[in-house]
C-alpha cells in the first residue's frame, strides 16, 4: 500500500454530516464524503459517477490546528416552501472552522493516488474545504506527499508540522482513521452523490507524540 497526503487549510472550512434544516454543521476535522468530494471535483466526475473506487481508500486525519469553531448568522430570500409557495424569509445557523489545518492521508492503490494526485495538481472543477465559499489558503498537494510503500502512520510521521513561525510546538497531534474496529461511528461515507445517500464507517481516535514527527 502507499499513501497520498494532502493539505487542507484555510481561514474558513466545514465539514458538515448532520445538517438539517436551518441549522448546518461542521464537523471538527475533514468528513470522508466531504474529501471524496473534493476529489471528484479535481477528477471532473459528475454527482452520478460510481465511487467505488474512491470510498475504498483508507482515509486519516492528522489535526495540525484543530481550528475555532464559529457561527454565521444567514438569511435567505423567497425559499419554496414544503407545501408550495414562497418563504419571504428563511434564517438559518452555519457553523465552520477558522484557522483551521490538517494533513489528510488516502491508503490505496499507488496508481490511483497518482491519478489523484495529478487530477489534484490540475483540476477539473475548483476545489473548495466543504463549501464553496471556503477556498484551500495553501496548495493541496504537497512536494512530498506521495509516499510509496507505507501506510497512514508511517506517511503522517515524514511531514513536519505545520506550526507557524514562534508558534509553541503541541506535545501531540490528534488523529483520526478508519478502523473497523474503531469504537466511534461516523455516518459520511457516501454511497451516491446524485441521491445524497451515505452510510455509515469506524473509526478510531488516536494521539501522535510530536517528537516522533520530523522536524525541518
Amino acid at each position: 500500500m502507499s499513501t497520498l497526503l494532502l493539505r487542507l487549510s484555510g481561514p474558513m472550512q466545514s465539514w458538515g454530516t448532520q445538517s438539517r434544516f436551518t441549522v448546518r454543521d461542521t464537523g471538527r476535522e475533514p468528513s470522508k464524503s466531504g474529501v471524496i468530494g473534493l476529489l471528484c471535483a479535481a477528477l471532473g466526475r459528475p454527482r452520478a459517477a460510481p465511487l467505488d473506487d474512491l470510498v475504498a481508500l483508507k482515509m486519516g486525519v492528522r489535526v495540525d490546528r484543530e481550528g475555532i469553531l464559529s457561527r454565521d448568522y444567514h438569511t435567505a430570500m423567497n425559499v419554496r416552501k414544503a407545501g408550495g409557495g414562497l418563504k419571504d424569509c428563511e434564517p438559518s445557523a452555519r457553523y465552520y472552522l477558522a484557522d483551521a489545518s490538517f494533513l489528510v492521508g488516502l491508503e490505496g492503490d499507488w496508481a490511483l493516488l497518482q491519478r489523484l494526485q495529478e487530477a489534484l495538481r490540475r483540476p477539473v472543477w475548483p476545489l473548495y474545504l466543504g463549501r464553496k465559499a471556503f477556498v484551500p489558503g495553501e496548495p493541496i498537494v504537497l512536494a512530498n506527499g506521495l509516499q510509496e510503500g507505507c501506510d497512514l502512520m508511517q506517511a503522517f510521521v515524514r511531514v513536519t508540522w505545520a506550526g507557524r513561525v514562534g508558534e509553541r510546538r503541541p506535545d501531540r497531534l490528534r488523529v483520526v482513521r478508519d478502523d473497523p474496529t474503531g469504537s466511534e461511528v461516523r455516518c459520511d461515507l457516501p454511497l451516491s452523490f446524485a441521491e445524497r445517500t451515505f452510510t455509515t464507517r469506524r473509526v478510531t481516535t488516536e494521539w501522535l507524540p510530536i517528537d516522533s514527527i520530523a522536524e525541518v
